[in-house]
């Protein structure tokens, strides 16, 4: 869809963070938009905040589309990193073997989650040469020393370092830059300075180092900057990440990058929220973190995405298994409902109808659209849209209503293509239309359902039965009491004129 500058809710506002505030969004080149975000360091299998990490910014790459733009993506793979070494070492891999295998995993997570495949995905052991150049650049320009064997990044020779996270000095000192196995703060000319390159350690793998001093590797930071310099140029529009990176990591990105050239500009600096559990954020480094893996083996992907994207990217999230019920059941309501609409308009498709949509629908259509536009202009307020989209999908559901058991009349076929056909739209913008088939979503949801009640499907419609006949024997307490076990457990039964159904549903306490 093309951009039109006609609809000022169009006008893209996103929060900068060195900025400390939300702005419109003007990229450097009219109609094309570059982005960085700092990909994962694949040491172990992928968590659940880098999942809150990559739909964040998958919506962005999505929305960006969808207003008209030409969007390079570019998230790269730090695949040689100290943790990455001595997990390799702990396994008996080496370390590019082990790095690579996890990075393929990643892969498969994002595209469970259904995050469209960036534009590039550098890893850093395949640019060393562009990490060298800048590192020479950086010491030319005199913002950079040797320390045994090592190069270290000079804070006190960039007057703005700090300018991104907005901390004082003598706050980071303590940090030291991130990364760096062996504390050398003493001997460093500011303990705050931060390692670029790391001279050569038996066992690990090296690269000739900058100059030709012997061989070594790449510090932690030095890697985005190059990167990115080389894909996206000196000036870019939007680099992202989580909050968690915005110091040290991005804090020496800016500065490295504009030690090496100063003309390095980032329009936008964007951040992510972090995942708690028990009001702590779940990290890898704090062992209380559940994996992608661990949460879809009992939820459906999509789900776990719905669930996600309920909370505003920059809020922290707060990760609960009745949330992600709750974020289930809303699932299901969605892709039940669209599925209802298929089978009721499978056989009138094809035809020509010459009455208009009513006014009513027409109105309530437009009315969602423009709010979609508004929340997803502000900021990407992806909360107030996943609510806003319940109000179609209730008219759906009273439609079809009207639609059942009497002659079809013209203007509810044309209301449900309609309402359908925004639905649908919206949820392709997300990320949330599912890429098989619905009723094949809605069967996967059964299932997930079932095994989170610890109940099979034969078992279930036992109970079923039990009750259908406890209600033929007016046994009313019986068949309440089998229908709130079920409930207790996710399972929501509903009495049709053919019979009793189920449909998973978010577990009551009761």
């Amino acid at each position: 869809m093309a951009m039109a500058e006609e609809e000022p809710e169009r006008k893209l506002v996103l929060f900068n963070t060195i900025t400390k505030q939300k702005e419109e969004f003007k990229p450097i080149v009219e109609g094309k938009v570059s982005m960085y975000v700092c990909g994962v360091t694949p040491y172990d299998l992928s968590h659940i905040g880098h999942a809150r990490a990559y739909v964040a910014f998958d919506v962005l790459h999505r929305y960006l589309r969808h207003l008209g733009y030409e969007v390079t993506y570019v998230r790269n793979f730090t695949d040689i990193d100290d943790k990455i070494i001595k997990r390799a070492n702990e396994a008996g891999e080496p370390p590019l073997d082990l790095s690579k295998r996890f990075s393929d995993e990643f892969l498969v997570d994002m595209a469970m989650l259904q995050c469209l495949s960036p534009t590039k995905e550098p890893r850093v052991t395949e640019h060393i040469k562009q990490i060298i150049d800048m590192i020479e650049k950086i010491l030319k320009n005199g913002h950079a020393y040797y320390l045994e064997g090592d190069i270290y990044f000079s804070v006190d020779s960039f007057p703005e370092y700090c300018q991104l996270s907005g901390r004082k000095l003598d706050d980071s000192t303590a940090v030291g830059g991130g990364r760096v196995t062996n504390d050398r703060r003493k001997k460093k000319k500011n303990p705050a300075d931060f390692v670029l390159w790391k001279s050569e350690k038996p066992g690990e793998p090296s690269w000739e180092s900058p100059r030709g001093l012997g061989r070594g590797r790449p510090g932690w930071h030095i890697e985005c900057s190059a990167m990115s310099e080389h894909y996206l140029g000196p000036k870019f529009d939007i680099h992202g990440g989580g909050k968690d990176l915005v110091f040290p990591h991005h804090e020496n990105e800016l500065a490295q990058s504009r030690a090496a050239n100063p003309e390095s500009c980032i329009n936008c600096w964007m951040h992510n929220g972090f995942v708690n559990k028990d009001n702590q954020k779940m990290s890898k480094s704090d062992n209380n973190f559940f994996t992608i893996r661990d949460i879809i083996a009992n939820y459906h992907p999509l789900a776990l995405r719905f669930f996600l994207m309920r909370t505003h990217y920059r809020a922290d999230v707060n990760y609960s298994d009745r949330a992600l019920d709750n974020a289930s059941d809303r699932v299901f309501y969605i892709y039940q409902t669209l599925q209802d609409c298929e089978v009721a308009l499978s056989a009138f498709r094809e035809g020509t109808y010459k009455v208009q949509v009513p006014d009513d629908v027409r109105k309530l259509i437009e009315e969602f659209h423009a709010g979609f536009l508004k929340s997803m202009c502000d900021d990407l307020h992806t909360t107030a849209v996943l609510d806003d989209l319940m109000e179609p999908l209730k008219t759906i559901n009273g439609t079809l209503k009207k639609f059942k058991g009497k002659k079809q009349q013209q203007a509810l076929i044309v209301s449900l293509l309609a309402l359908e056909k925004e639905v649908k739209e919206v949820l392709c913008i997300l990320g949330l239309l599912p890429a098989s088939p619905t009723v094949e979503v809605l069967k996967q949801l059964k299932e997930f359902a079932l095994k989170r009640a610890g109940i099979t499907e034969e078992e279930l419609l036992k109970k079923i039965e039990e009750r259908t006949l406890a209600r033929k024997n007016k046994q009313y307490e019986e068949s309440d009491m089998i229908r709130k076990e079920l409930t207790a457990l996710g399972i929501a039964l509903m009495d049709e004129p053919g019979g009793t159904i189920w449909r998973p549903c978010e577990p009551s306490d009761e």
